[in-house]
């Protein structure tokens, strides 16, 4: 069993920076975890850096309360995905 295969290498601050996505997926690529997640916005950006990689690309719903609609969600659900998104 390859135990890398169950990790979601994960970077959901508020605060992150280009550069620590930059650092999440480098550090994927070398350890070959399953998924980097990361919030909506850097969805398109981590999976330009994964490309030719097996490290999927994992993005959060409605997060961090999940108080938002329905409607709301499939609309950010649905972006995920044209951006690149492999889980939700």
């Amino acid at each position: 069993m390859k135990i890398e295969k169950y990790i979601d290498h994960t970077n959901l601050k508020m605060e992150a920076t280009k550069q620590d996505i930059v650092k999440l997926c480098e550090e994927a690529k070398k350890y070959n975890f399953k998924t980097v997640c990361v919030n909506p916005y850097y969805v398109s950006f981590a999976k330009s850096l994964l490309t030719d990689t097996e490290v999927e690309v994992c993005t959060v719903i409605g997060f961090p309360l999940g108080m938002n609609t329905t409607a709301c969600k499939v609309y950010e659900a649905k972006d995920a995905i044209k951006n690149g998104a492999d889980e939700i």
